[in-house]
């Protein structure tokens, strides 16, 4: 295990009826309140009503910045922006999954800089000072509401780019799994695999060889993601199911899983962000149409690691580490099969002509995140896996 520094400054309000505490939260760091969120959804429920009662019981001047889509895009950051400028906001208050989170998060730091937000995703400024943030959590998936990242699109030059950066932790975030009841069968899925997938990136990535008190903890979290999202798929408004799911996606990027792991990459989420970049596929289903190949490519380099990944998780014990380790990857390919999700670009209707732009789109990414070993040739070999 190497050195680390583990800092989540991140309040969690987790459970039933845990909603209408929004108000106070959010009014203990500012008056005036971006309330951010999506296409409409939560006014189908009551979510909506129960924020809004709460922040205006509080004492907060709202102004509204809904229409924030799956795949946040820069645009609609900028505009986001300039309502918090005009109306003076000095707090924002997101109520949506990972995509409102983390546009919120962009439009907190974008709000207090001169210069544009994008800046920030190129690397060329560092965030020092942002607006405060306050989320209501309805989709269980990217972990956002615990952690310092966030990942935006940017609509002009068609690069999706996401960083990680410590004043970017929400202050509060409430946790109500009833609020994720109404969320459709198709995005559970892809939310559960949005949170493995940040577990293994993790476990894959490390060359640390001696973590047996994280590879427990990933292990689990990949064990529990697969089985809640089972049961939710089977009984939607099952609460326990929807607890288990929210809770095991935020603790799957909230920085429990990468400490002590020392350097890690991301090179799953690098070229999948190149697929909803350019053809906005869910990022849940971009990721389980690349998993299985980039696992597949990889799986020969480090056979005791996948071996063991099969053995803990699938209970793979018979055969070679070679044997074992195909095993692994076959079984989390059946789970995507058996939740509906792609295991296959071509399952996203993205043809195999379409390779070499996505591996020269998703190399840009690679240069920003310090994966040098990812050049173009090798990502489209890893893309021909994933056909």
């Amino acid at each position: 295990m190497q050195n680390f520094v583990f800092h989540n400054p991140c309040k969690i309000l987790f459970g039933k009826n845990t909603v209408p505490a929004i108000g106070t939260e959010t009014l203990l760091l500012g008056k005036r309140v971006l309330l951010v969120y999506g296409s409409g959804s939560i006014k189908k429920n009551t979510i909506y009503e129960q924020v809004m009662q709460s922040l205006l019981a509080a004492g907060a001047i709202i102004t509204e910045h809904d229409g924030v889509q799956s795949n946040p895009i820069l645009s609609h950051v900028h505009k986001g922006i300039v309502l918090a400028r005009t109306n003076r906001c000095d707090v924002v208050c997101a109520v949506g999954g990972g995509s409102v989170i983390d546009e919120a998060k962009a439009i907190c730091a974008g709000t207090v800089v001169q210069h544009d937000v994008w800046k920030f995703f190129t690397g060329k400024k560092s965030i020092k000072n942002p607006l405060p943030l306050t989320t209501v959590l309805t989709l269980a998936a990217s972990g956002s509401e615990m952690n310092s990242g966030m990942v935006i699109t940017n609509d002009s030059t068609a690069q999706k780019f996401g960083f990680a950066n410590k004043h970017l932790y929400p202050k509060t975030s409430i946790l109500d799994p009833t609020c994720t009841f109404s969320v459709p069968q198709n995005h559970t899925a892809y939310g559960a695999i949005d949170a493995v997938s940040h577990v293994l990136e993790c476990y894959f990535t490390t060359t640390d060889p001696h973590t047996p008190v994280q590879d427990r903890l990933m292990e689990g979290l990949v064990i529990n993601a697969m089985e809640s999202c089972n049961r939710v798929l089977e009984k939607t408004n099952d609460y326990h199911a929807r607890a288990d799911l929210m809770w095991t996606a935020s603790l799957a990027l909230n920085g429990l899983t990468s400490s002590g792991l020392g350097k890690l990459g991301f090179p799953m989420h690098m070229i999948e962000h190149s697929l909803s970049a350019l053809y906005n596929v869910p990022h849940g289903a971009g990721l389980s149409a690349i998993i299985p190949g980039w696992m597949r490519y990889n799986m020969n380099k480090q056979p005791h690691r996948f071996a063991q990944f099969a053995e803990r998780v699938f209970d793979k014990r018979t055969g070679t580490l070679e044997e074992r380790a195909t095993q692994g990857v076959s079984s989390l390919t059946d789970w995507f099969s058996k939740i509906q999700s792609p295991i296959s670009i071509t399952a996203l209707n993205i043809p195999h002509t379409a390779i070499p732009e996505l591996a020269e789109n998703a190399t840009a990414l690679a240069k920003i995140w310090r994966m040098r070993d990812y050049s173009v040739e090798k990502i489209v070999e890893i893309l021909h896996a994933c056909l």
